[in-house]
C-alpha cells in the first residue's frame, strides 16, 4: 500500500489521515498550528507543523501527497511542494478542481497531479471534528481529464476506497459545474434562509418556532464563513450560472404566487428533483481497466461512466 502524506489536518484532511492509518498505511500529516498538531499527536497520529520535513519524507518514500488546505492557502503549499518534492504523486481534497489544476500548473508544474474531492463533511471543522468513517458510502470524485497519469489515478482511487468512499470519475470543469449546483449553491441558500429566519433584531418568535425543516435547510450555514467563502468564491463562474438558474426559478415562483397564488410547478419540480436524487443513492459499480495503449481513451471512458452517475468498482486482487 502506498504511503500517504496529508497536508492540512482539519475535518477533511484529519479524516483522511485517520482512515489511511486504519487501512494499515504508513501515513503522516501537517497542521497549521502547534495546538492542532499536539492534539493529533495526543490521539496517536504522526502530525507536525514542519511541512518541509513532511514533504522530504514523502519524496523519500514516493508517498501520495494529499493537499487538504483551504483554497486560499493552496499557492503557498504548492510552492513548498515544488521546492522539496517537485515530481511527487499529488492529489487534493479541495472542493473545486479547475482552480486547483491551474494552480498546480503554475506553482508545482512537475507534480504528478490527479485532482480529488471527497463529497462529505459536516458543519464542524478542525482536527477534533475528524472521523475515520466520514467518507463511508460517500462519493469521492477523481479527476479524469486527458493527459493525467493513470498510475497516480489508481493511487487516488485506492485511497478513496480505503476511506470507504465510492469513486466517481469526472472532468474537472464538469465537476465544478456540478458542485456549484449541489454544494456551493446550497451553502448560499442556507445563508439566505438563516438570515430570513432570523429576521430583525429583537424578534425571535420565528426562531423559537423553528423545527426540523429550518434546521435541515440551514445546517451548512453553521460552517465557518471563511471556509464557505473560499470554496464558493473559488468556483465563481460555475456558481454564477447556478445562481442565475435559481433566481429564474424563484422569479417564476414569485410571479405565480403573486398572480394566481399557485405554487404547484415549483413544488412539483422540487419533489421530482428530490426523487431523482434518491434514485442515485445506489449507483452501478463498474469495472474499468487502466491498462492499454491509449491512456486518454481510458480517461474518456472514465468520464462517460461518471456522467451516467455510475462509479468505479475496486480492483480485484
Amino acid at each position: 500500500m502506498r504511503a500517504v502524506c496529508v497536508l492540512g489536518t482539519g475535518l477533511i484532511g484529519g479524516s483522511v489521515l485517520r482512515a489511511a492509518v486504519r487501512d494499515g498505511r504508513d501515513a503522516w500529516g501537517t497542521a497549521a498550528s502547534e495546538p492542532t498538531a499536539a492534539a493529533a499527536v495526543a490521539d496517536g497520529f504522526d502530525v507536525t507543523t514542519d511541512t518541509d520535513a513532511a514533504l522530504r519524507r514523502a519524496a523519500e518514500t514516493d508517498a501520495l501527497v494529499v493537499v487538504a488546505v483551504p483554497l486560499t492557502a493552496l499557492d503557498a503549499v504548492l510552492a513548498r511542494i515544488d521546492e522539496i518534492a517537485p515530481d511527487c504523486r499529488l492529489t487534493d481534497a479541495i472542493s473545486v478542481k479547475g482552480a486547483v489544476a491551474d494552480a498546480v500548473i503554475e506553482h508545482a508544474p512537475q507534480a504528478r497531479y490527479v485532482g480529488g474531492h471527497p463529497m462529505a463533511g459536516t458543519a464542524e471543522s478542525g482536527w477534533a471534528a475528524g472521523d475515520a468513517d466520514l467518507f463511508t458510502g460517500a462519493a469521492w470524485v477523481v479527476a479524469a481529464d486527458d493527459g493525467l497519469d493513470l498510475d497516480v489515478w489508481r493511487d487516488v482511487a485506492e485511497l478513496a476506497w480505503a476511506c470507504g468512499a465510492r469513486v466517481v470519475p469526472a472532468a474537472s470543469d464538469e465537476h465544478d459545474l456540478a458542485v456549484a449546483r449541489i454544494s456551493h449553491l446550497p451553502h448560499l441558500f442556507a445563508a439566505v434562509l438563516s438570515a430570513v429566519g432570523a429576521g430583525g433584531q429583537g424578534d425571535d418568535l420565528a426562531l423559537s418556532l423553528a423545527a426540523s425543516s429550518f434546521a435541515d435547510g440551514t445546517r451548512v450555514a453553521g460552517t465557518r464563513p471563511e471556509l464557505v467563502l473560499a470554496m464558493c468564491e473559488g468556483n465563481r463562474s460555475a456558481l454564477l450560472a447556478a445562481v442565475d438558474d435559481a433566481l429564474g426559478r424563484l422569479g417564476a415562483m414569485r410571479g405565480s404566487l403573486a398572480s394566481t397564488g399557485g405554487l404547484a410547478a415549483t413544488v412539483t419540480n422540487g419533489y421530482e428533483g428530490r426523487q431523482r436524487w434518491a434514485s442515485t443513492r445506489e449507483p452501478l459499480a463498474l469495472p474499468v481497466s487502466l491498462d492499454g495503449d491509449d491512456p486518454d481513451a481510458v480517461l474518456a471512458e472514465l468520464r462517460e461512466l461518471g456522467r451516467r452517475g455510475d462509479v468505479v468498482e475496486p480492483w480485484k486482487n
